[in-house]
């Protein structure tokens, strides 16, 4: 993929230094020139321009791009690039940061943001995600087709311990995806089983996770919201 990072500060540069390392094409644009320093990530194009401005999203060929990451530190820049990389560029896929929590409700498709990265929620929710048995926790929201990444600790008293995963009569509009036992992850079989201790990760609308829980854990939907 080709991808433009607005923001090379210590997230932007992580990013770009990851997505290299993934075989990717990574861009970085930044307005100040203290901010361009080229040896921490070497490999990538630097730009130095305001990525607020049409002129200079046009000049990097952003319309290029397969992916535009939003990373500055501030949420107002990070709303403006994302509609202008979407409704000025057509960029098919847009990722934004979220410095402050009480902002997020401003990310969404409506500024041009697909996918919301807050910081605080996705620490939150990791903690929950270790310490909460027997309860649905909401680990990140995909805001275009309102989905959600949920992830579900198995209990000793699960009714679907020990059963192959083809028998499992998961709701319309719910995926697993994923399986972590102890130190492993599985990418899940029908032939595979679930074990009490499994975290189950699914991919799911909103309107299903109820229905969801009941189908793993039986009893009464409890879930973990992603934190405010």
């Amino acid at each position: 993929m080709r991808v433009a990072i607005a923001g090379a500060g210590n997230v932007g540069r992580s990013i770009a230094s990851e997505l290299i390392g993934n075989g990717h094409q990574v861009m970085l644009i930044e307005r100040r020139p203290t901010m361009l320093r080229q040896e921490r990530v070497p490999d990538a194009e630097w730009i130095l321009a305001d990525a607020c401005e049409l002129s200079s999203l046009q000049e990097a060929d952003v319309a290029g791009c397969d992916v535009v990451v939003a990373a500055t530190g501030d949420d107002k820049v990070n709303l403006v690039v994302s509609l202008l990389a979407k409704t000025e560029f057509a960029v098919p896929r847009v990722v934004a940061r979220v410095n402050r929590a009480e902002n997020e409700w401003l990310f969404t498709e409506q500024w041009g943001v697909d996918v919301a990265v807050s910081k605080p929620r996705l620490m939150a929710a990791l903690v929950e995600e270790a310490v909460t048995v027997g309860q649905l926790v909401r680990l990140m929201t995909f805001r275009q087709g309102q989905a959600n990444l949920v992830e579900i600790t198995l209990p000793p008293a699960s009714p679907h311990q020990g059963q192959p995963l083809r028998d499992l009569p998961l709701p319309p509009d719910a995926a697993l995806v994923a399986i972590a036992r102890g130190r492993r992850v599985l990418v899940p079989t029908g032939d595979d089983s679930l074990e009490a201790g499994d975290e189950l990760y699914f991919v799911c609308t909103v309107d299903v996770e109820a229905a969801l829980h009941g189908v793993i854990l039986g009893g009464t939907h409890r879930a973990t919201p992603p934190p405010e």
